[in-house]
C-alpha cells in the first residue's frame, strides 16, 4: 500500500515513523512551511520533515490546498505532485491545514485522521488541552474517515485510556502519540483486508476543542483551585498558565489542592502563606491552591522554595496585580 502522510508536530512524526517500521511505502510528505523558532527566530523544519529527509522522503509544504485560496499556485503545484504519487491512501496527523474535497477524493482509500480524543468529543484543533482544561477522567485516539466536516467523519478504530490526577498536555500527548501510530498501521492493515467497518459518529456529546490562544493562559483567581490546577496542567507546556505581581509576569506549573482553612477577609489571589511546601493562595470557592514550580519571564522552572529566595513574595501579596 502506498501512502502520502500529512502531518506536522511531533505527534504527527511518531506516526510517520510507525507506517515506516510497518514497511510501507511513503513515497510523499506533507508539512507546513518552515517557521521561525528559539532565541533566534531561525527557520526551522517541522519534525514530520525532519523525519521524512532522515528516510530520504520528498517533502511538498504548501500554504494551502485550496485551488481556488489565496495561494492557488501552493494548491496545483501539490495536485500535480499528488497525482504523480499515486497513494492508495493518505494518512493525516495534526497537520494544520484543511483538506479540501478534491484532496479527500483523490487517494483509493481516502484519507485516515489520527485524532487525539473519543469522538465526537473535542472535534477541532485542541483536544488534548481542553480534555484536561474540562477535568475529563479519561481520552483516546479515533481513526477517522475524513469528510468535508471538521472532524465529522466516521470512526473506524478506537482506544481509550485514562487521564491521570497528575497529567499535562505534554505527558497526556506522548501517551496518545504512543497510541496513535500503532493504531494507524492496524487501521491500514484492516483496509488491505477489506475489514474495516466504519460507524458514524453519535449526534450526542458533541464538544468542540477550539485553539488555545495566549491570552488564554491568564489565570483568574475567582475560580476554584480544582478549575485553576486544570488549567495549569492544560496550558503546560503552552502557552503556560501565568499570573502577575508588580508589573512581572510568573508561570505556573504544578500545584497541589491546599485544605488550607482561609479567613473571609483574604480575597482571591492573597497569599496565604509560604513555606518549603510551596505558596498558597486563595481561590474562588474557598479553596486553595499550593504552587509548587514557578517560573519568571526568560527563567527557568524553579521549585517554589527556590522561586521565593530570588523573588520578594509575601504573604498578604496579591497575585494578578
Amino acid at each position: 500500500m502506498k501512502i502520502i502522510f500529512a502531518g506536522t508536530p511531533e505527534f504527527a512524526r511518531l506516526a510517520l515513523q510507525h507506517l515506516l517500521e510497518a514497511g510501507f511505502s511513503v513515497p510523499l510528505v506533507l508539512t507546513q512551511p518552515d517557521r521561525p523558532a528559539g532565541r533566534g527566530m531561525k527557520l526551522q523544519a517541522s519534525p514530520v520533515k525532519q523525519c521524512a529527509l532522515e528516510h530520504g522522503i520528498a517533502v511538498a509544504q504548501p500554504r494551502s490546498l485550496r485551488l481556488d485560496g489565496k495561494y492557488p499556485e501552493d494548491a496545483a503545484a501539490v495536485r500535480a505532485i499528488l497525482l504523480q504519487a499515486n497513494a492508495d491512501v493518505m494518512v493525516v496527523a495534526a497537520y494544520g491545514l484543511i483538506l479540501p474535497q478534491w484532496v479527500l477524493d483523490l487517494p483509493r482509500y481516502g484519507c485516515l485522521n489520527i485524532h487525539a480524543s473519543l469522538l465526537p468529543r473535542w472535534r477541532g484543533a485542541a483536544p488534548i488541552h481542553r480534555a484536561i482544561e474540562a477535568g475529563d477522567t479519561s481520552t483516546g485516539v479515533t481513526i477517522m474517515q475524513m469528510d468535508a466536516g471538521l472532524d465529522t467523519g466516521d470512526m473506524l478504530l478506537t482506544r481509550s485510556l485514562p487521564i491521570a490526577a497528575t497529567d499535562t498536555t505534554a505527558s497526556l500527548h506522548d501517551r496518545l502519540a504512543a497510541l496513535g501510530g500503532p493504531m494507524v498501521v492496524e487501521a491500514l492493515q484492516l483496509a488491505t483486508q477489506g475489514a474495516l467497518q466504519p460507524v458514524a459518529q453519535p449526534v450526542q456529546g458533541v464538544t468542540y476543542a477550539h485553539k488555545i490562544e495566549k491570552a488564554e493562559s491568564t489565570i483568574d483567581w475567582s475560580l476554584s483551585a480544582a478549575t485553576i490546577g486544570q488549567r495549569i496542567r492544560a496550558f503546560d507546556p503552552f502557552p503556560g498558565a501565568s499570573t502577575t505581581f508588580a508589573g512581572d509576569t510568573i508561570k505556573l506549573f504544578d500545584y497541589k489542592i491546599d485544605s488550607y482553612n482561609r479567613t473571609p477577609d483574604k480575597g482571591c489571589g492573597h497569599i496565604l502563606s509560604i513555606n518549603t511546601d510551596g505558596i498558597t493562595v486563595a481561590c474562588g470557592d474557598g479553596t486553595a491552591l499550593c504552587l509548587t514550580l514557578l517560573q519568571r519571564a526568560g527563567g527557568k522552572r524553579l521549585a517554589a522554595a527556590d522561586f521565593v529566595r530570588g523573588f520578594n513574595l509575601q504573604p498578604g501579596c496579591v497575585l494578578g496585580t
